[in-house]
């Protein structure tokens, strides 16, 4: 099967990580084959039901690699690899848990043996192995990337990161060895909510970061808040190769809030 392909796999369990995540455990006969990249921030299609409770999933083309869809498009969500454990045959899919939301709706009543059509993971472009010191921004929905690439770290890289979330509630366990800093802001924090849109702009205004060239800048999360981010990559010389910044979700449109990049 192909990276870009589409299987059908069943829910295994579901699990509450945090007041406002919910993770989805995803197997059974459909993951054979399932080929994971070497990106931390990999990502899938979730295909979920019409109102109708009918799925139509997309098909292999006639070349075997790519999809075609049906039209109208079916109902479908961008979301991150949390974890791949190709022994466990697992694939984890974590879910920002809020109002109203199609994917969030279905994750927290998702049961044991349900079933979901997943395209991909599509495939990304590795960093550089030369930028071993990494900086890495987030929002609540971008949580699960950053906890898989702090997972997945290679010896010898350092990271530095900050993680916006609600409240404290919202942290986790994170895989922080030497060499790697996390910075949680809450916005329930008066100084952070003071900060608006640019407080992931000022975090990055007070890192010490090295001079050398050997920094990869990875920020994703709420539009508004990573246009900072673009304006300091600019000033900063970061450019594609050196700096990857994904706008998962935008205020006026809460019902799109996904975790994943594009």
């Amino acid at each position: 099967m192909p990276a870009t392909g589409i299987r059908e796999l069943e829910v295994l369990r579901r699990e509450v990580v945090t007041p406002r995540m919910v993770r989805v455990v995803l197997g059974g006969p459909g993951l054979a084959g399932f080929a994971s990249t070497t990106a931390p921030d990999e990502h899938v299609k979730l295909v979920f039901p019409d109102p109708d409770g009918t799925t139509r999933p997309p098909v292999l083309g006639d070349d075997g690699e790519t999809l075609v869809w049906p039209r109208p498009f079916p109902e479908n969500r961008e979301y991150t690899i949390r974890r791949f454990d190709e022994a466990a045959g697992e694939v984890w899919i974590d879910f920002v848990v809020h109002p109203g939301g199609l994917a969030s709706d279905w994750a927290q009543q998702a049961e044991r043996g349900e079933s979901l059509w997943v395209a991909g993971p599509r495939p990304s472009d590795p960093v550089p192995p030369e930028l071993d010191h990494h900086v890495l921004l987030a929002d609540h929905t971008a949580l699960p990337a950053v906890a898989r690439w702090l997972e997945e770290l290679r010896d010898g890289v350092d990271a530095q990161v900050a993680v916006l979330v609600p409240d404290a509630a919202e942290e986790q366990d994170l895989a922080v060895r030497p060499g790697v800093s996390v910075v949680w802001l809450h916005l329930d924090d008066p100084d952070v909510a003071a900060a608006g849109d640019d407080v992931l702009g000022r975090h990055l205004d007070a890192l010490d970061l090295p001079g050398d060239g050997r920094v990869f800048l990875w920020a994703a999360g709420e539009a508004g808040v990573l246009k900072p981010v673009r304006r300091w990559a600019r000033a900063h010389g970061f450019a594609r190769g050196t700096c990857d910044i994904a706008g998962y979700w935008r205020k006026e449109r809460t019902t799109a809030v996904r975790t994943t990049r594009r």
